[in-house]
C-alpha cells in the first residue's frame, strides 16, 4: 500500500530540470562509490565523499573545512573521526594557531584519491558513449553556463 502511495505521489511530480539534474547526480553519485569500493576502498560511502571532496589535496585547517562543507561541527567531527580510524585522513597541530588542527590526507587516502581520479575518467568515458561526443559536449557546456560560481 505505502509503496503504490509512493509510485502515486511521484507520478504526479513535475518533470523538471531540477528533478532531472538530482536524480542524475545521484545516480553518478552512486556508481562513482560502489566503483570506489570495488576498488577496494570498503570504507568509502557517499556521506563520507561529500567531506572528501571539501579537503583539498594539500590539506586545510580543520575549521574552515566545517565552514566548506555546510553542515554541523558534530558531523564533520564524526566523520573526521571514521576516516581517521580508516587511516584515510590525519589531524595535526595547525602551526600557524596553536588550538587548531589540519586535515590532511594519509598515503591511503591519496592512493584512494588517484583511483577515484580513474573511476570519475571511467565514467566520464561511459557518459561520453552513451551521448556521443557532441551531446557530451553539449552537457558539459550546459552545466558549466548553470555554474553559478565564474573562477569555475
Amino acid at each position: 500500500m505505502v509503496k503504490q502511495l509512493d509510485e502515486d505521489v511521484i507520478s504526479t511530480l513535475a518533470d523538471h530540470v531540477g528533478w532531472r539534474l538530482w536524480q542524475a547526480s545521484r545516480a553518478w553519485q552512486a556508481e562513482f562509490a560502489a566503483a570506489m569500493r570495488a576498488a577496494g576502498h570498503d570504507w568509502f560511502s557517499e556521506a563520507r565523499a561529500g567531506l572528501l571532496g571539501h579537503i583539498p589535496r594539500g590539506g586545510i585547517r580543520q575549521a574552515s573545512l566545517i565552514e566548506r562543507a555546510g553542515v554541523s561541527k558534530q558531523a564533520v567531527q564524526q566523520l573526521l573521526d571514521g576516516l581517521e580510524a580508516e587511516g584515510v585522513i590525519e589531524r595535526a597541530p595547525d602551526p600557524h594557531d596553536k588550538r587548531g588542527k589540519l586535515v590532511r590526507y594519509t598515503a591511503r587516502g591519496l592512493a584512494a584519491l588517484s583511483d577515484g581520479d580513474r573511476i570519475k575518467l571511467d565514467i566520464e568515458r561511459r557518459y561520453r558513449e552513451r551521448l556521443g561526443d557532441g551531446g557530451f559536449d553539449a552537457l558539459m557546456t550546459a552545466l558549466r553556463a548553470l555554474d553559478h560560481d565564474p573562477v569555475r
